[in-house]
């Protein structure tokens, strides 16, 4: 009976609901076996009258079946609507915890956001355009609620330096955690706050891969330090941008730049020994037979946006290109 108690109630009410059909349909069965002539018809009559559908198809005819009949309504009905009450009402509220933040994530491979503000609004619906398949996890303090239905995110309402928080993000599972800027606090405050994020995410789960929005130039060795492996320079970002727009009036500059990371996804590869020695611009053909757009290489930790053509290729140089973002797959 303690193992009975034990079970889920959805499970409890079902088995429930399953033994008393059961038995009701066995004393019919019992009782007027001229009229249900095997256990299975016993047990049908008993699931339509319990559940008040009642086909007719089977009818009990004497007192004493009437009475189980009577008596089915009464206990089973109200077993059968209390049982679908149950399961409505415990849909809505799982609902409400989710949108709430309140559910557990249990997945693997996903991405974890750290911030809800428009530049996570805007990364989601990108991953989303480009069909990137990748569940995402979004951990914020400030919100009260999310629409899983509107932004198709499993939302973890939490601090994110909290180890309980990151846990029930399943940070173990992850394969990215992207860090952004709290935009309601200063910027030297926004930097350690997202210092302190990497501290926790690295101690909860050391291998995966962090990507950090760091405002202040000040702070950015600091979160290589606590162990992240790509840094976003917001404020730089921004600055080359206004740049461009001031020496190209064109109101098309922003949509331009915005399309090309949209569709065009940038990507090194190593040098490879038949590359070595070769001229860059015979690359770039190459490069561009597949499909590819090589723009430049990065040799001793110096990059090289397109250098002369006639640069020759050295062995542990690694090439940049793009490719498109739905359809070109890796070189390999």
């Amino acid at each position: 009976m303690q193992f009975y108690f034990h079970l889920p109630i959805f499970v409890r009410l079902l088995l429930t609901v399953i033994i008393t059909m059961l038995l009701f349909g066995f004393s019919i069965h019992l009782i007027e076996p001229a009229h249900f002539p095997s256990l299975f018809d016993g047990v049908w009559w008993a699931f339509v009258t319990g559940s008040t559908v009642g086909y007719g198809d089977y009818v009990p005819l004497s007192t004493t079946g009437k009475l189980i009949g009577m008596l089915l309504i009464l206990a089973g009905g109200g077993l059968v609507t209390f049982y679908m009450a149950t399961i409505s009402a415990a849909t809505i509220t799982h609902e409400k915890n989710l949108t709430e933040g309140k559910i557990s994530y249990h997945g693997q491979e996903h991405v974890i956001i750290v911030g809800w503000n428009e530049r996570t609004k805007r990364l989601v619906d990108m991953i989303q355009h480009n069909q990137i398949k990748k569940e995402i996890v979004l951990i914020d303090q400030s919100l009260k609620k999310v629409s899983y239905q509107k932004h198709r995110i499993h939302f973890i309402h939490g601090d994110p330096t909290s180890d309980h928080i990151l846990k029930k993000a399943n940070i173990a599972c992850a394969t990215h955690i992207i860090i952004t800027a709290d935009p309601s606090l200063e910027e030297e405050d926004a930097d350690r706050q997202t210092i302190l994020n990497i501290i926790a995410t690295k101690g909860n789960h050391p291998s995966v891969h962090i990507i950090a929005e760091i405002l202040t130039e000040t702070h950015e060795t600091n979160a290589i330090r606590a162990g992240c492996d790509n840094i976003i320079r917001a404020n730089q970002f921004m600055s080359a941008l206004f740049l461009q727009t001031l020496y190209h009036s064109s109101s098309q500059t922003n949509s331009i730049i915005t399309k090309l990371l949209t569709e065009q996804q940038f990507c090194t590869i190593p040098l490879k020994k038949e590359w070595i020695n070769q001229d860059f611009n015979k690359l770039v053909n190459d490069f561009s037979t597949q499909k590819y757009w090589l723009v430049g290489y990065i040799r001793s930790d110096e990059l090289y946006i397109y250098p002369d053509s006639f640069t020759k290729m050295e062995g542990h140089d690694q090439l940049i290109y793009l490719k498109n973002s739905r359809t070109n797959k890796d070189i390999t």
